[in-house]
């Protein structure tokens, strides 16, 4: 069904072994409930060596960031899910880095969650155990690169809206980069190298890793890029789509961004940043920007 507005949403979400999955969800005025969206995805790499509560926290992440346009400055709405893990990790004295950017990041939006049991949350358990993604099932099992954004239909990323209000990031910018590294791999391979160069440890660095490793240097504790020695050092972005998101945020939805188009949205953001695909990246969320479509002139005929 298409999204009211006018009406609340709920979100569904579940995590199984290899994937997660959720789906935005209404009631319509006969009080029938039908699905808005749903989205799913493989688990990476790392993730799938996540404890169970943390899977379930990442599918509701990833349920508020791909309908962050529906949901953030919303009224209250629910969330269906496993809420043990939602509340054994609030308590816990000893947050990991990640969890304490996961809290920062729930922190923006204005969620109940509510406990409903699998026999119960049946659409979001079979989003969550899609055989395609099952890798028992697979002849040639690939994982999602560690590169690989969850914004690919990036209904996902705009912060602007429906009188939405971003609560400012709990990090700092550097730490938060800094502290992001840590889940990339690629460039933690880069990092941990260029803060012990010897032979051995570039021995030890795949071969992708050894043909880039040129363009790659250390500004205190950033991660920096630079085609040759002409171009101008730029701060690495690694593979963190919420830091990702508040950076093109800062340079295209504030105030003082004018609402760029994408091409001066990449222009100005890539004089100081790099990541891979950025300029793909930036054309999604412009494209998603319901500010930028309401204005955009009419194409003439």
């Amino acid at each position: 069904m298409l999204p009211d507005t006018s009406r609340p949403f709920h979100v569904v979400c579940d995590a199984s072994e290899f994937t997660i999955g959720c789906a935005l969800m209404q009631f319509d005025a006969e009080g029938r409930e039908s699905v808005v969206s749903y989205q799913s995805r493989q688990m990476k790499s790392a993730e799938k060596n996540y404890p169970v509560h943390d899977k379930e926290l990442l599918a509701m992440r990833y349920a508020l960031i791909k309908f962050r346009v529906y949901l953030l400055g919303e009224q209250t709405f629910a969330v269906y899910t496993d809420h043990a893990s939602l509340r054994t990790a609030m308590k816990s004295p000893h947050l990991s880095q990640r969890m304490a950017r996961w809290l920062s990041f729930f922190a923006e939006y204005n969620f109940v969650v509510h406990y409903k049991p699998g026999k119960n949350n049946i659409l979001a358990e079979v989003l969550s155990r899609r055989p395609d993604y099952d890798p028992r099932r697979l002849t040639h099992h690939q994982d999602i690169p560690d590169d690989d954004d969850d914004d690919d239909d990036c209904a996902t990323c705009v912060t602007l809206g429906i009188n939405a209000t971003v609560s400012s990031p709990v990090l700092p910018l550097r730490q938060q980069i800094a502290d992001a590294y840590e889940e990339d791999a690629f460039y933690a391979e880069i990092i941990r190298y260029l803060r012990n160069p010897t032979a051995d440890t570039l021995a030890k660095l795949t071969r992708p890793t050894r043909d880039a490793i040129t363009r790659y240097d250390l500004d205190g504790d950033l991660l920096t890029n630079a085609i040759d020695t002409f171009d101008t050092p730029r701060v690495v972005i690694p593979a963190d789509e919420d830091l990702r998101a508040r950076l093109v945020h800062e340079y295209h939805d504030v105030p003082t961004g004018d609402h760029l188009g994408r091409e001066k949205t990449f222009a100005a953001l890539s004089r100081d940043f790099f990541w891979p695909r950025m300029y793909k990246w930036i054309r999604k969320w412009v494209r998603s920007c319901e500010i930028c479509q309401r204005v955009k002139p009419a194409a003439s005929k």
